[in-house]
């Protein structure tokens, strides 16, 4: 329940080869680092910060024109705010000079993401492109690599249904004095996140029609093919039934398209170690079964499959790289449909662990197959950290809009950690209390607890699932109804599917791998 392109990829190839359709054209960006080249150094990027004084590349720039470059700006009165962008032209020998403010403090990594971000926004997409990245306000290493991760997040399209999408080749330097360090830093990690995003992003986007458990299944296949040290487990409707999942199994009886619950184990820790478990709630549509949703805004159901898209993307990235730690991600995948045999308002449904749920809304349905699919990571992985995620209330959004995920715990210490995370990779998050009225709230008159109870929406929510979490359990529920689909775009989010938690999940990992 919730309220109301891209550079050529391995998700992309994944989609091709699933389902027998073709992109039709796709822009497709070579990232170099280190290349000035007559190809591409006829237009390029040079920063500024709020001083306006030009060093590093800008100097060497302005030097290149004579120091037109310096009377352009001053002209302009270019202040170099953060983010600030100025496409100048006629500076010879350059055919276009962009440049871009950086403020007056420090550039984090995130801060680099998304000067990335405003370069991509500034730039003419059709062009080979120098992005002169020298002399920059910042103590991250390779901060090139950083500003090209940036560059790509913000770049990405989807084009398969689009009939007149052209196919343009272009080249994007990212020129530095430790370029060889950018590039290793940028393929051997960075650009493996860059497609686990890419990856929940495409999923998030296709249509009902297009993906539903049994596609998004092979999709995962797909995206996993060649990664070393991952195996794949998928429950189908016998294997979910001898375990009696019957939540998960009653969200997905009134479709015609099986449940699936879709099990991803990597293991990069040392051997024995208790894994990290990311959950993700996995409805590819959601019409809100018998409880029918309105059609205003029904069409963006399709990206209820956010937080299974997220899992997917994190697992790939942290795999790819290498992290040092155990991981599994499981996957709780359903279609919510109003067909002759979906469960019913007042149904009761028993769960993998035996406890019962009255259901009192259909359209509720996320912590129901969370609830299965928390039971059996429990139960089979025993995992240290469990990280749920969803887009599972449309309160979360009206608390939070667009500027936060909401974060449920059970302490305030992790919570705290948490919103550390979040400022750290640019996926932000703000706690919301969990305590023993919302778990009052949601006991039943005839079976064990009841799946809504009124507001606060998020708490209730989280109530459910932390039902059939073990209590001495480290646990984060993370609510993405707010943040996974952006009307408007950011310095790395065009405008539609965020990917929104690959990196904040990937920040966590990070986190532990550094233990």
């Amino acid at each position: 329940m919730r309220s109301f392109s891209k550079f050529a990829s391995a998700s992309a190839l994944a989609l091709s080869l699933t389902f027998g359709t073709a992109l039709t054209a796709q822009a497709e960006t070579d990232i170099v680092f280190g290349s000035l080249s007559a190809d591409t150094q006829s237009h390029i990027t040079v920063f500024v910060d709020m001083d306006g004084e030009l060093t590093g590349a800008a100097a060497q720039a302005n030097d290149d024109t004579e120091g037109r470059l310096e009377d352009a700006l001053r002209d302009a009165e270019f202040k170099g705010k953060f983010g600030k962008k100025l496409r100048l032209y006629g500076l010879a020998p350059f055919a276009s000079i962009t440049v871009v403010g950086t403020g007056d403090e420090a550039l984090s990594a995130r801060k680099l993401h998304d000067l990335g971000g405003y370069v991509a926004q500034a730039s003419d997409n059709k062009k080979n492109l120098s992005v002169m990245v020298d002399g920059l306000n910042t103590d991250v290493d390779a901060a090139a690599a950083q500003i090209a991760m940036g560059y790509a997040l913000s770049s990405y399209t989807f084009t398969k249904y689009k009939q007149d999408a052209k196919d343009i080749d272009r080249t994007v330097a990212f020129h530095s004095d430790d370029s060889g360090d950018a590039q290793e830093l940028y393929e051997n990690d960075l650009e493996y996140v860059k497609d686990g995003i890419y990856f929940t992003r495409d999923m998030g986007t296709e249509p009902g029609k297009t993906i539903y458990p049994e596609t998004f299944t092979q999709a995962v296949r797909d995206l996993f093919e060649d990664v070393p040290g991952v195996e794949i487990k998928v429950l189908g409707v016998p294997e979910m039934r001898r375990l009696n999942m019957g939540a998960l199994m009653g969200v997905g009886q009134g479709s015609i398209h099986d449940p699936r619950l879709v099990v991803v184990t990597y293991n990069g820790g040392a051997s024995g170690e208790d894994p990290v478990a990311l959950v993700g709630k996995g409805i590819t549509f959601d019409t809100g079964g018998i409880s029918l949703k309105p059609n205003n805004g029904q069409w963006l159901m399709k990206a209820d499959i956010s937080g299974a898209a997220a899992v997917a993307g994190t697992v790939y990235a942290a795999a790819q790289r290498g992290a040092k730690v155990n991981i599994v991600g499981v996957m709780a995948m359903a279609e919510n449909m109003p067909a002759e045999d979906a469960i019913r308002p007042g149904d009761v449904l028993t769960t993998m662990s035996g406890k019962t749920i009255e259901v009192m809304s259909t359209d509720a349905e996320g912590r129901l197959v969370l609830s299965d699919a928390v039971t059996y990571v429990q139960e089979e992985y025993d995992p240290r950290l469990l990280i749920d995620i969803a887009t599972l209330t449309g309160s979360a959004a009206r608390a939070l809009a667009a500027d936060y995920a909401a974060v449920v715990t059970r302490d305030w210490d992790l919570s705290d950690e948490m919103m550390r995370i979040g400022t750290v990779t640019g996926e932000e998050v703000w706690p919301l209390p969990l305590n023993k009225n919302h778990y009052k709230s949601i006991k039943s008159d005839i079976a064990d607890i009841k799946s809504t109870a009124g507001n606060p929406g998020v708490s209730i929510g989280a109530a459910v699932i932390g039902t059939f979490v073990d209590e001495d359990r480290p646990w984060v529920h993370l609510d993405i109804a707010g943040v996974d689909w952006v009307n408007s775009p950011t310095p790395t989010t065009p405008k539609g599917h965020a990917g929104w938690g690959v990196r904040f999940m990937d920040g966590v990992l990070r986190d532990l791998d550094t233990e």
